[in-house]
């Protein structure tokens, strides 16, 4: 099954395998998942398809891809390697949605750097000191989203997406947002698409968000064939 799955997901390196629709080859890798006899073998389905190898968006394109990763990399003052496409961009599909990867899909990158995350938790600390000196004030809504917002950072994932629009820092806008925003649609190698971006503090934490979920995939699709 392993090597059906490695041969599906390359793309158009297995022609044959290659014209196989993206939910055709989501629902092999469910399935894989699910039959995995071990969490090890979940994690190594985690590490071999999720994070390693060319994303579904650059099949072909290696040289789109290295740039793509190169930019944003430049722009943050990170190592090449820290820059991952996470998602169905990576995939080709979605993993807990029954969706393939398409135009309304978005292209979710992953920054892994400790430095990275430190300097964004800067300006993030003084909006919580204003919170707690209550020398802001917050609607419900944007409380919730905060609330959301660190409970992502508390497993070291970084979502500045999940931040308040009261959270109004120049910095964070034009180093992270404009950038981000003129990557999308036709401003980079992705094409048009939007590009979204989160860090993670290390490398384990970006592996764990990803195997995590895949565990909970397992379950959920045994508790279905059981019933």
């Amino acid at each position: 099954m392993t090597g059906l799955i490695t041969r599906t997901l390359a793309g158009s390196n297995i022609p044959r395998e290659a014209r196989m629709d993206s939910l055709g080859r989501r629902q092999i890798f469910v399935d894989a998942v699910a039959k995995a006899p071990s969490e090890d073998d979940v994690l190594d389905l985690c590490r071999k398809h999720v994070l390693h190898g060319t994303p579904y968006l650059f099949a072909g394109r290696e040289d789109d891809h290295y740039s793509f990763r190169k930019r944003i990399a430049h722009k943050f003052n990170i190592s090449f390697h820290e820059v991952y496409i996470t998602g169905s961009a990576k995939l080709g599909f979605s993993v807990l949605e029954n969706k393939a990867f398409d135009l309304d899909s978005d292209v979710d990158v992953a920054l892994v750097s400790q430095p990275l995350f430190d300097r964004l938790m800067e300006s993030i600390n003084t909006y919580q000191m204003s919170l707690r000196e209550a020398r802001r004030t917050v609607t419900e809504r944007e409380l919730a989203m905060y609330h959301s917002f660190l409970e992502y950072t508390a497993i070291g994932w970084l979502r500045p997406d999940k931040l308040p629009h009261s959270f109004d820092v120049k910095a964070m806008k034009d180093d992270w947002f404009d950038f981000f925003k003129s990557l999308s649609y036709g401003g980079s190698e992705v094409g048009d698409y939007k590009v979204a971006a989160g860090v993670f503090r290390q490398y384990r934490d970006l592996e764990n968000y990803q195997y995590r979920g895949l565990l909970r995939l397992r379950s959920t699709q045994r508790v279905k064939a059981a019933s």
